[in-house]
């Protein structure tokens, strides 16, 4: 028996290509496409991260549309497959993801991407709703009640008295620098509703010298 015959069924044009049309194609990728734009929209008004980034949200959308044109090209040909792997195996990515949700982000492009390719649209649609719910969900609940960093700057003399403002706002102390003549307090406040006038009474209080307030995402820049 030759090699031909042995792997005449593997490199003959299979039935799934001759099945495959343009407007199937064209479906499967419009689908990612539409999944695409609705993960676009929820990471671009529900995005929590320090800075917003509109390349990253365009490459979420294009991981979409090109994850499903892999999936349509390894789904019809096992020689494609195969080539397909070595090629991806050098790809190197080497560009810094700071946010950790931003990695759960390109993993629901490749996952819709996976799922529209296969032609499972209805898994697809269903899963990125289903998904950006959840996602809006928590970050509301997130958003509740916002952490901050309080930081102080005040004299010795007067640090009895910041802390007297400080207990009602219980306040977590991150960290405390002191030097010959000022003391500088950072601790970790919650505010509800954007109420930060308690800011205004510390900075009237004699000896502050400032007072800062940044929002708080539990990153380190």
């Amino acid at each position: 028996m030759s090699l031909r015959e042995i792997f005449g069924d593997i490199l003959s044009t299979p039935q799934q290509l001759e099945a495959l049309t343009g407007q199937q194609v064209l479906i499967n990728l419009s689908v990612a496409f539409i999944c695409g734009i609705a993960i676009f929209l929820v990471y671009r008004y529900f995005n929590t991260s320090v800075v917003y980034s509109v390349r990253f949200n365009m490459l979420i959308v294009m991981v979409c549309v090109v994850t499903s044109l892999i999936i349509i090209t390894i789904g019809t040909n096992l020689v494609l497959t195969l080539g397909m792997v070595g090629a991806l195996s050098i790809v190197r990515f080497r560009a810094a993801v700071k946010d950790p949700l931003d990695v759960g982000f390109l993993f629901w492009g490749v996952a819709v991407g996976l799922t529209a390719g296969a032609q499972l649209y209805t898994v697809a649609l269903i899963g990125t709703g289903f998904i950006a719910i959840v996602y809006i969900v928590l970050t509301l609940v997130r958003l509740e009640k916002h952490s901050y960093l309080l930081i102080v700057r005040y004299k010795h003399e007067s640090e009895e008295a910041v802390k007297e403002l400080l207990k009602p706002l219980n306040t977590r102390v991150k960290n405390k620098t002191t030097n010959q003549e000022y003391s500088e307090t950072t601790a970790q406040v919650r505010v509800r509703a954007g109420d930060t006038s308690f800011v205004d009474k510390i900075r009237e209080t004699d000896g502050v010298n400032s007072v800062t307030l940044v929002e708080y995402t539990g990153d380190y820049a």
